[in-house]
């Protein structure tokens, strides 16, 4: 990608080449803070900020009227921010809708995607997916009949931190009836190869799905494209919509004439909604998938954050993201030998990688953290030895991704660690 080089005179020419550096100031960065943890939960766009009021404005001076007189009219702003959203995944306008959180939506979507018939009745997932969609799944198979410990199969990992596609494929038998799985694996910010693996399912007529939250904002997509049957995200990480802000779903169109599993009022034909029918005829879109009423307060900073995308485009935000990251894994070998103990835990291929960089460090993960944090540098930490660190396109810099690397290693060199606690917190 680049020849790099270890100087901070080098990082700081990087930004002046920087084609996305301008969006950094839409951004509300913390006051002498580097913020590398937009994996977790994204910084506040400007844009986010002035949806908000916006919202806010139109709800007190219109009231009611604002479903449709608002600008946009509320009762349609799911679907327009999910066409929003649509290039970033590589899918269609209307196969996207804004709606729910993302656990809500995993049940929405296995509860219209799971067929069990005869023995093809097992869901396949992975040991080291983030464990909220392990919990829906168990609930979702206890609420079915099922038994989560035969009709859940789960494929292993032989490190830990990765996951090979060809054992996936091998584990899609004859008796799995859906396959829902991680695009990026949330500790080592692995990238599962959605096209294979999406094909190999469908070759074996297995519904897959995919758990979009490390991957939507900064690995761009084609789900329609490659024919992924259903996915699903939040909108908090790196699309910026601020913490618990609305998620999405995505539904290819070759499924809207299914009935969703879970239906409320909002899932309606549009132009029925209002008659109140008792007979239930949804949306034939992703936003059929609609349950509930959307949360406007919660919904108007996605659009906002929408905006800034819209403008970069996401393959430069991807080019950017892969540079940075791969200059932070060069800068972290350069600065830092055998004798700091550190180790990446991601793929070292950037086209294999999502955002973020897991660094190990067996002994002093959770101390060198706290260290970071000390230095008002944002990272977080992930059970039992991994920083991560994840320098976003729009608003992280390389000369800030320099200033980690050399506080990585003078927190070591300096024995820094040693001032904090080894217990770890609950929140980091």
């Amino acid at each position: 990608m680049c020849n790099f080089e270890p100087t901070l005179e080098f990082a700081r020419d990087l930004d002046k080449k920087d084609v996305l550096a301008s969006f950094r100031n839409r951004f509300i960065i913390p006051e002498n803070t580097i913020y590398m943890d937009g994996n977790s939960l994204g910084l506040m766009p400007e844009d986010s900020e002035a949806s908000i009021k916006r919202v806010l404005n139109e709800w007190k001076n219109l009231a009611i009227r604002g479903w449709l007189e608002a600008n946009p009219p509320w009762f349609y702003l799911p679907e327009k921010i999910g066409a929003m959203c649509a290039p970033l995944v590589g899918g269609e306008p209307e196969e996207l809708i804004v709606t729910g959180s993302t656990t809500v939506n995993i049940y929405s979507v296995l509860s219209s995607f799971y067929k069990p018939q005869g023995k093809k009745k097992k869901i396949l997932a992975d040991k080291i997916t983030f464990p909220s969609d392990i919990y829906a799944i168990k609930s979702f198979l206890k609420l079915k009949g099922m038994d989560e410990n035969t009709d859940l199969v789960f494929v292993d990992s032989e490190d830990g931190k990765t996951l090979s596609e060809e054992k996936i494929c091998e584990m899609m038998t004859d008796e799995i009836a859906i396959v829902f799985l991680p695009s990026v694996l949330y500790r080592s910010g692995q990238l599962l190869d959605i096209p294979y693996l999406t094909k190999k399912a469908h070759e074996k007529n297995i519904p897959i799905g995919f758990d979009c939250c490390h991957s939507a904002g900064v690995v761009p997509h084609k789900f329609s494209e490659n024919g992924v049957d259903f996915a699903v995200w939040c909108s908090y990480k790196y699309l910026n919509a601020g913490p618990g802000a609305s998620a999405f779903i995505y539904i290819n169109k070759k499924h809207f004439d299914k009935t969703p599993g879970m239906t409320g009022w909002f899932g309606y034909n549009k132009e029925k909604q209002f008659e109140m029918s008792y007979e239930f005829e949804h949306e034939k879109s992703a936003g059929g998938w609609q349950i509930s009423t959307p949360a406007l307060l919660s919904t108007a900073p996605v659009e906002g954050s929408l905006k800034i995308f819209e403008e970069a485009g996401i393959e430069r935000i991807r080019e950017k993201s892969k540079m940075l990251t791969s200059y932070l894994v060069y800068l972290i070998n350069i600065f830092n030998n055998q004798q700091y103990g550190y180790n990446i835990g991601t793929p070292i291929d950037p086209e294999k990688r999502s955002g973020h960089i897991a660094i190990e460090h067996k002994t002093e993960a959770w101390r060198i953290c706290e260290a970071l944090k000390n230095k008002n540098i944002i990272p977080d930490f992930r059970m039992p030895d991994i920083v991560r660190i994840a320098p976003v396109a729009l608003y992280n810099t390389f000369e800030e991704v320099w200033i980690v690397a050399r506080e990585l290693k003078k927190i070591i060199d300096n024995k820094e660690y040693l001032k904090y606690s080894e217990n770890i917190k609950s929140v980091s």
